[in-house]
Order: structure tokens, then C-alpha cells, then sequence
């Protein structure tokens, strides 16, 4: 049976702890009939996230402040599932869509990510016109026909992640180190998929419900020259022979 990690990172999450978000995950989990484990991730908050999380999680792991990346790639590291799935603390896509990513791994595929596609219902036009933005460069730049790098919401074979991990150079879980405030690093997502493009590994893009969510950690003008220069970053490394080589 499908043993199944839910990672959850979080950073300054207090508030949606206290709302309740991570008590519906853990109830979802409960009710499923495959064996699962829930553990949340907390990247460092000042603030009480990792004490709230107690009794809740089946698991919290803090780790020093780093970013998103790195609160990931913990999760990757220390998860006991043979499939990992990460989900935002916000639930912008509520973990009862789980089963659309869940059936796709019968495709079969290695990799499966939601995806809100090109239209973001409710979110300003500024974050549409960025999402645009980032699917052309890609393209462009990579070479990826992937819709929607950046949903929050992926599953994958833990021993593929592993490998991909291990592949990465921008993000690499040797150079994340301690940062201040907030991290939106929205170039991890897209490297760690160009990565398993490159392994070969089959990467299934299942449309899934999202609801906007506000937040004051994307920062329009700010997270789109971190995510051109990251695109430039992974693009130079590319050409410099540092991943694998497409297999044809």
C-alpha cells in the first residue's frame, strides 16, 4: 500500500495554525485508508509555528532560516514515505485534491504537479501577467513545456526527488544557507522539474483547484528579478555542461 508523506514548510504560519489549516490536513490524512505521515517543516519562524504544530504533525522539523528551498528539500530528506507530497500551510489547493495527483502515478509517472494553469482566478493581474511572463521565458530559455512550475502543490517518487536533488546546481542542498525574511524561490521549482526532465524521469501536470490566497511574501517587481535571474542562472549552467544530458 501507498506509504504517503505530506510535507508542509512554513514560515511565520502561527496564525493559519491557529485558524486551523494544518488540523485539516492532519483530519484528511486520518480518514484515508493508506498508511500516511504528516510533518511540517518550520523554516526558522520567530514566531510560534514549530510549537503550535506539536500534537499535530506526526513530525516538526526546524531548521535554521533559509528559504522555502531549503525547507523542501528537509522534507525530501527526512520524509519516510516511498511518495512525498508537498502542500502550502495557506491551502490555497486543499489537500483533498491529493487523489487527482495520487492516480496520476499509475500513468505511469515519477513526478506528478498540480497545475492552476495559465489563468489564476482571482489573483491580481500583475501576478497573472508575471505567471505569463515566467511560462514564455522558460520556454525560451529551457526548453519546457510545463504550464505550471510554481503550484505549491507536488507529489513525487521519493527516490526520483532524491536523484533530482542531487542533480541540482543553483539549488543544490549543499549552497542553502541561512538568509533574512521572507524567500519566495521560485527558481528551486524550476530547476528541480528541468532536472527530472533531464533524468528522464515522467512528469504528469494535473490540473487542480486553487483559490487565491493574499500574502505579503510575494513581492511583484522583486520575485520577478529573482525569478529572470535564476531562469539567466540555471540557462548558463546549462550551457556550461553542468546537468545531465538530455537523453534522447
Amino acid at each position: 500500500m501507498t506509504h504517503l508523506t505530506v510535507v508542509i514548510p512554513a514560515y511565520n504560519e502561527a496564525s493559519a495554525l491557529r485558524a486551523g489549516k494544518l488540523h485539516h490536513v492532519a483530519n484528511w490524512l486520518k480518514s484515508q485508508a493508506f498508511t500516511t505521515e504528516l510533518i511540517l517543516v518550520d523554516d526558522g519562524s520567530p514566531d510560534e509555528t514549530a510549537q503550535l504544530a506539536e500534537g499535530v504533525a506526526d513530525r516538526v522539523i526546524t531548521i535554521p532560516h533559509a528559504g522555502k528551498a531549503a525547507a523542501i528539500v528537509a522534507g525530501i530528506t527526512q520524509a519516510s514515505g516511498d511518495i512525498v507530497l508537498f502542500s502550502d500551510m495557506d491551502q490555497a489547493t486543499p489537500i483533498s485534491e491529493a487523489p487527482k495527483l495520487l492516480d496520476a502515478f499509475q500513468q505511469p509517472a515519477e513526478v506528478v504537479i498540480g497545475s492552476r494553469g495559465l489563468v489564476r482566478p482571482g489573483a491580481p493581474l500583475a501576478r497573472n501577467l508575471l505567471s505569463w511572463g515566467q511560462v514564455t521565458l522558460r520556454n525560451v530559455l529551457l526548453g519546457m513545456r510545463i504550464t505550471d512550475t510554481q503550484c505549491g502543490f507536488k507529489a513525487m517518487k521519493r527516490t526520483a526527488a532524491l536523484e533530482i536533488l542531487d542533480h541540482l546546481q543553483l539549488y543544490h542542498p549543499s549552497r542553502l544557507g541561512a538568509i533574512q525574511g521572507a524567500s519566495v524561490t521560485s527558481g528551486f521549482d524550476v530547476e528541480f522539474l528541468f532536472v527530472a526532465q533531464r533524468l528522464s524521469y515522467r512528469i504528469a501536470e494535473v490540473h487542480v483547484e486553487w483559490n487565491y490566497q493574499e500574502t505579503r511574501r510575494v513581492r511583484i517587481i522583486k520575485d520577478a528579478l529573482r525569478g529572470i535571474r535564476d531562469l539567466a542562472s540555471i540557462w548558463l549552467a546549462d550551457l556550461g555542461g553542468k546537468y545531465p544530458k538530455a537523453k534522447r
